[in-house]
């Protein structure tokens, strides 16, 4: 029951602070502008595309995933989400050990465990209040724009994305709080986790593609002959590219808001046979399906998430606390 009640305490305290904090108001103000910009420019295409037409079925999902003029919420998300949870958690113990208010957090009643997953739980319930209200603000923008209401397949198709992409972001949040953790100093464990995310955003995709080269390359005009080295060439660099949470969370998404969509598999090579087979499922996926698809990545990804908080958790608890 004490344990309860200093986990409780520690909780409710760091979403005091984040909800009262400049920085948290600056970085909503931020995503709040681009990802309303975005979906407002994405709903005027679509409307005048389909101005005279027959509105088709889940078209509500477009919003979520047309490029629009610029890119898509659901890759805003995957590569501007993380950075959200970067700043939430990149100074959350450091920062109680430079102003010497982590001695009296590990007092008791409030156990040294109830520090850090109440941190880590508070960082977590604001990263799901931010992204909600901004899938609620822009399915709004959606309602008064396209005139469409969605339906209850989009709504669990959107819940899902929802609780995929709090998942998401809570990987960078443990990663930051570990750094945290790890490092002193406030402004190493910024450009440390930064560094990091930099490098799994822009530079595997780039190691990706020079590993796959290298071991399966592929000729400046490949025939027939060569579809075996095309595949394994793409092989090789999805399997690479999978070290980056960003692939694995853009896959699964991309999977659960296209209903059309039947592989995670951006490259696919289809014999006459097959495809004459595969057109009797050219109707949208059940969302059941949809999740099946996208079910190791999801795996992978909580899997990541874990790992990386066990990590954190671990570290905290063999550091030495001194008043």
């Amino acid at each position: 029951m004490i344990a309860v009640r200093g986990l409780s305490a520690i909780y409710r305290k760091e979403l005091e602070d984040h909800f009262s904090s400049t920085r948290f108001t600056l970085v909503l103000t931020v995503v709040l502008m681009v990802s309303l910009l975005m979906s407002w420019m994405t709903a005027t295409s679509v409307r005048k595309e389909l101005e005279g037409f027959a509105k088709p079925s889940l078209v509500f999902l477009v919003l979520f995933t047309s490029s629009g003029a610029m890119f898509s919420f659901a890759q805003f998300v995957a590569f501007f989400g993380p950075l959200i949870g970067l700043v939430l958690g990149f100074d959350a113990i450091n920062r109680e050990r430079a102003l010497r208010t982590l001695p009296k957090l590990v007092s008791q009643p409030v156990h040294r465990d109830a520090v850090i997953n109440g941190k880590f739980l508070a960082g977590l319930t604001t990263v799901g209040v931010l992204l909600t209200a901004l899938v609620a603000m822009i399915a709004g923008l959606g309602l008064r724009v396209l005139g469409v209401v969605p339906g209850w397949e989009e709504i669990g198709r959107l819940a899902l994305y929802l609780l995929v992409s709090a998942i998401y972001v809570g990987f960078w949040l443990g990663l930051a709080i570990l750094g945290s953790v790890v490092f002193r100093g406030m402004a190493t464990s910024a450009l440390a986790v930064l560094a990091l995310w930099i490098f799994l955003a822009f530079f595997v995709p780039v190691v990706a593609s020079l590993a796959a080269d290298a071991l399966a390359p592929v000729p400046p005009t490949p025939t027939m002959e060569d579809i075996p080295v095309v595949l394994q060439n793409e092989q090789i660099k999805r399997a690479v590219s999978y070290v980056s949470p960003m692939t694995l969370y853009s896959d699964a998404t991309a999977v659960l808001l296209d209903p059309m969509r039947k592989t995670t598999r951006s490259l696919v090579l289809l014999g006459p046979m097959e495809r004459l087979s595969l057109t009797r499922f050219q109707n949208p996926l059940p969302l059941a399906q949809s999740a099946l698809v996208a079910a190791p990545h999801l795996l992978l990804l909580v899997a990541g998430t874990f790992v990386v908080f066990a990590l954190c958790y671990a570290t905290f608890m063999r550091q030495e606390i001194r008043a």
